[in-house]
């Protein structure tokens, strides 16, 4: 019995990853159970510990094959086809994210006021003003179809087929409704629709525009990109005290961990936030 088929049709049908996701896992475990002396069924805490370690010295590809053994044993230990996890004591190594790229306020502001000298300055501008205001991965912008409009809010499937609700500021509905007037009775399911295959605007195209909106707006364009202003999105938002939970879940990430990235922005600013509300810190100022 191919136990590895049977985890990955596991966390196709209850958690919903995706293709990606999938494919790999199953190169990984195919990986491991090829590397190790007995297989993954017969596999030794020493085994595990003795593949992962001969592994390149690259952590995020050691954390990942890592993660994918932990999540093939535990589900195996929930079905009881095993009694004992041979990763229950393994330790992932740590990952070293890089930062996120941001933009200012100041420069969003030049970016979407520039997208007026862009021949489709209409589309681009309700584009800009969305993932700004609501943090939308590209993807999700592009492929946004009209019955995502819920008067001020967007329901957004994202990864994983999981849905969120995120809202929308005065600027982004106005901009998104004057798109809406020129877009017309278009016969398209997608609020930005394309001439292509997919029907809608593509990721490519949005990409190439934005970058000569940065042009005009004398932004260095390789400073500038979709996922930049999801970034900024997310920084902005945290810097001016929203709370981490509400940007993971308008941001559609389901661990705490990967929004936790954003923590590093406006350090000084952080650090006189503290300083004003920790009920510690004017009793220090006393002291000293």
């Amino acid at each position: 019995m191919n136990y590895i088929d049977i985890f990955l049709e596991a966390l196709a049908a209850e958690r919903g990853r995706s293709e990606k996701t999938l494919m790999g896992y199953a190169s990984d475990l195919a990986q491991a159970d090829a590397a190790l002396p007995n297989g993954l069924m017969n596999a030794t805490e020493s085994d595990i510990q003795n593949f992962l370690s001969n592994l390149p010295d690259k952590a995020s590809s050691i954390a990942r094959k890592a993660s994918a053994l932990r999540g093939f044993y535990k589900f195996l230990m929930l079905e009881k086809i095993i009694t004992t996890n041979p990763t229950k004591n393994i330790e992932l190594p740590k990952r070293t994210r890089p930062l996120p790229k941001l933009l200012s306020v100041d420069e969003i502001d030049l970016l979407i006021s520039s997208a007026g000298d862009i021949k489709t300055s209409t589309r681009l501008r309700a584009m800009l003003e969305l993932v700004y205001a609501s943090g939308l991965r590209v993807s999700e912008l592009c492929e946004l179809p009209m019955t995502a409009i819920l008067g001020d809010h967007l329901l957004i499937h994202g990864k994983g087929a999981k849905e969120r609700m995120v809202p929308m500021h005065a600027g982004a509905i106005n901009a998104l409704n004057k798109w809406l007037d020129a877009r017309g009775d278009i016969d398209s399911k997608y609020v930005f629709p394309g001439t292509g295959q997919s029907g809608h605007i593509t990721r490519d195209g949005f990409f190439k525009i934005l970058k000569k909106c940065a042009v005009l707006s004398g932004i260095d364009p390789t400073r500038v990109s979709p996922h930049v202003l999801r970034h900024s999105f997310a920084s902005h938002l945290l810097s001016g005290g929203a709370n981490l939970r509400a940007i993971q879940t308008m941001l559609g990430h389901e661990d705490i961990s990967t929004t936790q990235i954003y923590t590093h922005v406006l350090p000084d600013q952080l650090r006189e936030t503290v300083e004003k509300y920790h009920p510690l810190s004017n009793k220090a100022k006393v002291e000293q």
